[in-house]
């Protein structure tokens, strides 16, 4: 059974360029001006014709009728494409089987078949225009002693020939627009795949730089809350520490995230602040000294500047391993190591251990978040306890892309080759 396409052919002719503004909700509006000005040509262009054919009918009101009913049709030829082209082509053979002068009605009939074949009717227009050739056909060679005009002779085999090279352009051009038409449809399906997929990208970024932002921040200020409630009757010196540390903490993360949000209030613009680097460093040392974590730096390689996208991504893959020591392990020293080649850049997070085991109100997305970093420039993470006790993040940044690789998807998560200790570990 024949099926038809899910959506309709709507493009309007490029004299009626506003009837896609035109139309309504439900249906298509009729192409008035394009079938008038069709209706007027099929009228005129008849006449003209009728003029170097005497030997066939003279037009008559049924002759009109068939010439004007079977253009004025095409109104229809976009809400109901099969009826339209049905109807213009038996239009045309009661015209033709009349004896009338041959002219433009048979453009008609192609126009009507171009609509069809869009519309997905491909069956249904290679019927009729091969039915309404071989009746041209019988009529021509067969019929023609019963048919007006009288004494009219056989057809001449050539104009047989010219009509199947009409019938033959007509379905070619027809079936060559469908194809352009489904292609368009294709390509504006994978451009609205693309699109929803950056969006995708563009929501899990901005998720996964507020986790890293706020996980931080939140850990320090929970532990320096602890700190003050523990120290608030014995120490108040010491409790109004944790609190200016608290302070300090959470005015740097509603910074961090007013600049996240201002990117998606503002598409396009610059930042008004830099995006954090390695840089960045010894602040990530105070807030850790902050949560009571004592933290070791150690730098080798060459120096310059890093790419934006690697010195963020190196920045919040040390920042969320820190913070899980902090939550996590029951050591307060811990010891980063940044390691610049030519090639890569690869960090590494140790502590001692070991797990304090206790609910740290982590999401469990640290880990993951720092994964996606990684993927996203081709890098690695591992992550994992050590043999010697303690856990380990070791995570590595290419620097430079080989000829012809291909860059992975922010999505991709690498292998895990360390079981993971507990929630962001």
């Amino acid at each position: 059974m024949e099926e038809r396409r899910p959506h309709r052919w709507d493009g309007p002719p490029w004299w009626n360029h506003r009837a896609e503004e035109e139309e309504g909700a439900g249906h298509p509006r009729p192409p008035w001006r394009s079938t008038l000005m069709l209706t007027a040509f099929v009228l005129l262009g008849s006449g003209f014709a009728a003029r170097g054919q005497p030997e066939r009918e003279r037009l008559d009101a049924l002759a009109y009728a068939l010439l004007a009913g079977g253009a004025l049709l095409l109104l229809w030829r976009r809400r109901w494409p099969r009826p339209v082209l049905c109807a213009t082509a038996a239009s045309a053979l009661v015209y033709f089987g009349a004896g009338y002068p041959y002219g433009p009605i048979f453009l008609t009939v192609a126009l009507a078949c171009f609509g069809a074949v869009v519309a997905g009717y491909r069956r249904t227009a290679w019927t009729v225009l091969g039915a309404l050739w071989a009746v041209h056909l019988l009529a021509g060679h067969w019929l023609h002693p019963w048919l007006p005009p009288a004494g009219d002779p056989a057809a001449a085999w050539g104009e047989e020939v010219a009509t199947a090279a009409w019938v033959v352009a007509v379905l070619a051009v027809s079936e060559l627009a469908r194809v352009r038409r489904e292609q368009g449809d294709r390509d504006r399906a994978e451009r609205r795949r693309a699109a929803g997929r950056r969006a995708d990208e563009e929501r899990l970024r901005i998720a996964r730089e507020l986790h890293d932002v706020l996980a931080h921040s939140i850990s320090v200020i929970n532990v320096q809350a602890g700190v003050g409630l523990a120290l608030l009757d014995s120490d108040p010196e010491q409790a109004r520490s944790a609190l200016s540390t608290i302070k300090a903490a959470s005015k740097e993360a509603l910074g961090e995230v007013r600049q996240v949000l201002d990117t998606l209030r503002t598409p396009g613009d610059a930042p008004r602040a830099p995006a954090p680097g390695l840089d960045r460093l010894p602040e990530l040392v105070e807030q850790a000294a902050g949560a009571g974590l004592s933290v070791a730096v150690e730098r080798r390689g060459g120096g310059g500047d890093l790419s934006p996208g690697t010195d963020l991504a190196a920045f919040r893959i040390v920042q969320e391993a820190l913070t899980n020591v902090v939550r996590h392990s029951g050591s307060r020293h811990a010891r980063v190591r940044v390691d610049r080649t030519r090639a890569a850049l690869r960090l590494r997070v140790d502590d001692d251990g070991p797990a304090t085991g206790a609910e740290a109100g982590g999401s469990g997305n640290g880990l993951a978040g720092m994964r996606e970093r990684a993927a996203a420039l081709g890098g690695t993470i591992e992550a994992g306890p050590r043999d010697d006790g303690g856990f380990r993040v070791l995570a590595v940044l290419p620097l430079r892309t080989a000829p012809g690789a291909r860059k992975p998807s922010a999505l991709a998560k690498p292998e895990n080759r360390s079981k993971p200790e507990k929630e962001d570990r």
